[in-house]
């Protein structure tokens, strides 16, 4: 099965209940984020992967509350980033000099 933001979001309000107040899926997602980067610490891949899905899972929960798709906002996202003009930091991240007028 293919998961969409809409599915994710059906398992996770049928397994949790209904979100109240989407800041608690992004509060959540911090600390499974903190767990992904424990995991890369210690060099476990098996458990990062784990860890980031976790992560996406709630993003994707959080869109679907949202009303949309995290998958069409990251091709929206990726529109963007692709017509910008980017600096490398040297470690493989960067930045872009300011924000496009989509944003």
């Amino acid at each position: 099965m293919t998961e969409t933001s809409s599915s994710i979001c059906a398992w996770g309000d049928g397994t949790f209940g209904k979100v109240s107040d989407p800041v608690k899926l992004v509060e959540r997602a911090e600390l499974e984020l903190t767990e992904l980067k424990q995991a890369l610490i210690a060099g476990d891949v098996t458990e990062a992967g784990k860890e980031a899905a976790d992560v996406t899972i709630l993003l994707h929960r959080l869109m679907a509350v949202l009303g949309k798709d995290l998958s069409d906002e990251v091709d929206a996202k990726m529109a963007i980033n692709r017509a910008r003009e980017w600096q490398s930091a040297g470690d493989g991240t960067g930045s872009h000099s300011k924000k496009s007028p989509e944003e």
